[in-house]
Formats: C-alpha cells, sequence, structure tokens
C-alpha cells in the first residue's frame, strides 16, 4: 500500500510540471524511513531506533558516520517511534547539555561527500518540548539568553565546533528569533542566512511534530527552507557577495576539506562548551550532497508519514 500511494503521488507530481501540492497537515510522522529515490545521494541518517554502546547511535546512510548521544541524550518512545531527547540540563557553568553529534579535529573522512560539494540538504523532524531559547551559561549575567536554537547542521572543515558549512537553526536577525538555513561555502569565510518570514513559534509550535528541511547550493547561492514539504517564505540577511560566488573559477564549491563533524541540538558536538541547546525533541535527520529538489522534499515528507 506504501508504495502504490507514493507511486501514485510521483504521478500526479510529474502532472502538476513541478508545482507543489498546497495541502498538507503537520500532525506528525508515523513510519518514517527514506524514500528510495533518494537514498543515493543521503550521505548520513539518524533515526534513533539503532543504538550502539556507549551512548552511540549508527547512521543508517552510506557514510557510517555514527554518533554521540552527549551527556546521556535519552532516546524516548514517542508515538510509533523512538526520538532523541536534547536540551538544557543545568543553568550554570558546565559541559551537561543533552546534544548529539560527532567531532573530529582532523576532519572525518566518512563525510568526504561534503568536501569540494556544490549542494547540500539538511532535513528532519522536530518537535519543540520545553522553554526555548535557554538561559545562557557561559555569560555572567543569570537573565540572559541564547540568541539561537541550535538544530541539526554539517560542520565546516576548520570547525571548532560551532562554524558549519550546512545548518538549521533558529536564531536572532534582526532582533528577532528566525527558522533559518544558515551556509558557508569557504572555510573561515562569510555565511549567508536564509530566514522564515513566519514567527518560529507559528512554525514550530509547541508539543508538534514538524518536518523541516533546507536545500543549499553553493554555486548559485539558492538557499531554500521547508515546512512539512512546503516552501517557506523567507529573505536572505546578508546582502552582497558573501560567498564569494562571483568570477572564475566555475562551478563554485565548497572548501576542498572534509567536515570536522556534525552538530545536533547545539554547537561544540566535542562537549567542550555549551552553546544554543534545543529542548526539544528529533527523529529521522537526513544530511544529503545534493539539493533535493521541492517535488523530492514533498515526497520525503509523504513517505515518512505513511
Amino acid at each position: 500500500m506504501r508504495r502504490l500511494v507514493i507511486a501514485l503521488c510521483c504521478a500526479t507530481l510529474a502532472a502538476l510540471s513541478g508545482t507543489v501540492p498546497a495541502s498538507a497537515t503537520g500532525a506528525g510522522h508515523r513510519l518514517g524511513g527514506v524514500f528510495p529515490p533518494l537514498k543515493q545521494n543521503l550521505v548520513a541518517y539518524y533515526d534513533f531506533e539503532h543504538p550502539a554502546t556507549g551512548g552511540v547511535e549508527r547512521d543508517q546512510g552510506r557514510s557510517h558516520t555514527d554518533i554521540n548521544l552527549i551527556n546521556g541524550a535519552p532516546r524516548v518512545r514517542d508515538g510509533f517511534r523512538h526520538a532523541v531527547q536534547l536540551g538544557q540540563v543545568g543553568t550554570v557553568t558546565g559541559n551537561d547539555d543533552w546534544k548529539a553529534g560527532i567531532y573530529a579535529q582532523t576532519g572525518l573522512q566518512s563525510l568526504h561527500a561534503f568536501n569540494a560539494t556544490r549542494e547540500a540538504t539538511v532535513m528532519g523532524w522536530f518537535k519543540m518540548t520545553g522553554t526555548n531559547p535557554s538561559p545562557n551559561t557561559v555569560t555572567p549575567n543569570p537573565t540572559d539568553l541564547y540568541n539561537a536554537i541550535g538544530l541539526a547542521g554539517v560542520l565546516t572543515g576548520d570547525s571548532d565546533g560551532h562554524a558549519v558549512r550546512a545548518l538549521l537553526e533558529i536564531i536572532d536577525v534582526n532582533g528577532e528569533l528566525k527558522v533559518v538555513a544558515l551556509g558557508r561555502r569557504i572555510d573561515g569565510g562569510a555565511s549567508q542566512t536564509f530566514a522564515a518570514s513566519l514567527p518560529w513559534q507559528e512554525i514550530l509550535p509547541q508539543n508538534e511534530w514538524v518536518f523541516l528541511a533546507a536545500t543549499y547550493n553553493y554555486d548559485t547561492g539558492k538557499m531554500v527552507l521547508y515546512r512539512d514539504g512546503r516552501p517557506l517564505d523567507g529573505f536572505y540577511t546578508v546582502t552582497g557577495d558573501p560567498w564569494l560566488l562571483t568570477g572564475d573559477p566555475e562551478p563554485d564549491v565548497t572548501t576542498a576539506s572534509d567536515p570536522r563533524g556534525i552538530k545536533i541540538g547545539g554547537s561544540f558536538p566535542q562537549n567542550t562548551v555549551e552553546r544554543n541547546p534545543c529542548n526539544c525533541r528529533m527523529d529521522e535527520l537526513m544530511f544529503y550532497n545534493r539539493s533535493l529538489t521541492p517535488n523530492e522534499v514533498w515526497l520525503q515528507y509523504l513517505w515518512a508519514r505513511l
């Protein structure tokens, strides 16, 4: 039945000549899984159904980049599936936040697909379960809050555990928190941010599973945000040419360096500093080395909900 439904969806979308259907519901994910035609570009995939010893989650993508569930971040049963529970644990300086990821100072060869890549996609299911943003534990002001809520991203090849090549995040934009796709083409260079116009609480309501995706084209500079399979209206926050796309050589790709890792639910997956925790659950996190089309994002959303 699942295959039949997807086949019918594919035929319908083809007839629509690239447009994305306007009707969808964000009530939550069900079976999960990867839409089969997308698997060849799926570099890393975490469904939190494949634990290993020592608080490790096995990668179900082709890179076999297993991640750590840091500080005991638990897998929790949520509906039909397990998810990872993330969040701030203590409100004083320390390194006890629940987050996930992996970090290697010399870069991870398993993530070589993001070395000199022309495109990328980050996507997953997210459910806000607590108050966000969290108190800032790295400043002396007890009333200070972090200016961002970390979701999921791929680090650059020179990252200290914070700088990213491709990231889904909620961050301050002109004094207001926004859901964003943040990308950086050149290690150590400037980033560009595409911010959703809607208030972040409308995009990610409390206690509701939402499917978010961000696509990155490092050659054209185009980024797209999606919620529950549909593109979100938004705007670029940096004027000019932050990715230095003008001029030769072409095409433009990211720095030829292997990423130093993946961060999930906050920065510094080596667990040396706390930054931007997300009081939330995540599931079905996927990292592609291609910018998925609107139809592909829509079909992945449908596939997970069947």
